[in-house]
């Protein structure tokens, strides 16, 4: 399926909204031990809904939008406890210090490319203030995050618009979530291969509380890959200081968790820290110029910030610290696998200056994983 936009006179090319990439757990690769939700993705978080916009044109248009959507009411309104932690700071996520100060997200959360931040800023205004019920809403703390696709796509042409981040959110919808080359990982690079967007989820078991831990990423950085604690790049002989990759290992990551665990923003950030170390486990390094951001939010319905509300107490009830180490668990996990379904779910590209990224070896891949004992199907 392909919807063809006309964008100041450009053709751009929403493309593969209906289709999905293939993902790790179809090869019969399950990394962790917890069980993942009915999706594997973000949107197994109840309320939690992700669209995309994907722009291709011509030989250097390669970028595009990627919103997540934490409930449908007024976000404003009906803020989401949140929090944000940087892995390694070299990137342009905007709202990180109001998060930080008080607590919670008041719009949709936004990924784009960076050159297009503050576009996608401008658009969460736009969403926020003709919200009904905002009309005397006169400032507006928007998250938006970023990578730099500017290898496959011809990024100082900003030509992401206002319009794009609307339909993104506009377009946002729950159950399987697009993957690979698609919204804000159309142009993505990671460990070397073609990157993208990438999701995964764990449950947690009744005996925990039950709760769903979903992870989204938008991954473009490099290290040294794994799968399933299997060594993939040393024995592709593709990795960070190899002469055989053709990318360094500078990139970003951006990791947005939600879940419907009700947790504060206090335990938010320790539950944000734990995605670092999921991507830790793909062999990702945060490297000098890698902006590794993680933001996590809760949407369990008791602890939603009303806005509205006029009582200087604020109720609710909390998870007791003892009892947030299973979500810790079930982050790192979703992680690591998110950022392996955006490798696997990823097909080459071409792009700006005649740039290309071939899409993981898969076959390869496999071999190596039956050598080491993680699959035993495969010829």
């Amino acid at each position: 399926m392909r919807i063809i936009l006309s964008v100041l006179s450009a053709v751009i090319l929403t493309v593969g909204l209906d289709a999905q990439g293939t993902r790790l757990r179809d090869y019969g690769i399950t990394p962790g031990v917890m069980s993942p939700g009915k999706y594997n993705a973000i949107t197994d978080v109840h309320g939690v809904k992700v669209g995309h916009i994907t722009l291709v044109a011509g030989d250097s248009l390669r970028t595009g939008v990627t919103a997540i959507v934490p409930h449908d009411g007024n976000i404003y309104n009906l803020k989401v406890p949140a929090a944000i932690y940087t892995g390694n700071g070299y990137g342009k996520l905007t709202g990180i210090s109001q998060v930080k100060e008080l607590g919670n997200i008041e719009t949709p959360v936004v990924l784009t490319n960076t050159m297009s931040v503050p576009v996608a800023f401008s658009a969460l205004i736009t969403y926020t203030i003709n919200k009904p019920g905002n009309e005397n809403v006169r400032s507006v703390n928007c998250v938006v995050g970023e990578t730099n696709d500017g290898y496959l796509n011809d990024i100082r042409g900003r030509h992401v618009k206002e319009e794009h981040v609307l339909q993104a959110i506009n377009n946002a919808d729950g159950g399987m979530v697009k993957e690979g080359n698609i919204g804000a990982g159309t142009g993505t690079v990671c460990f070397g291969f073609k990157g993208g967007i990438g999701s995964s989820s764990r449950v947690l078991p009744e005996s925990l509380g039950g709760y769903t831990v979903g992870v989204l990423v938008q991954s473009n950085f490099g290290g040294v890959l794994q799968i399933d604690g299997v060594p993939v790049g040393e024995e592709l002989n593709r990795f960070f200081f190899s002469r055989n990759i053709n990318r360094q290992a500078d990139g970003s990551c951006m990791i947005v968790v939600a879940t419907d665990a009700p947790v504060d923003s206090r335990n938010l950030e320790r539950i944000a820290k734990r995605a670092i170390m999921g991507l830790a486990r793909t062999g990702g390094i945060a490297s000098n110029g890698s902006g590794d951001y993680v933001i996590a939010f809760s949407v369990a319905e008791e602890n939603l910030i009303d806005n509205s509300e006029n009582s200087a107490l604020v109720k609710g009830e909390f998870l007791a610290n003892s009892y947030v180490t299973p979500l810790f668990m079930a982050t790192i996990e979703a992680t690591e696998e998110a950022i392996l379904n955006s490798l696997f779910a990823a097909e080459t590209m071409k792009g700006h200056d005649g740039h290309t990224i071939e899409k993981l070896p898969v076959d390869d891949v496999l071999r190596i994983m039956k050598k080491y004992g993680k699959i035993d199907n495969y010829e």
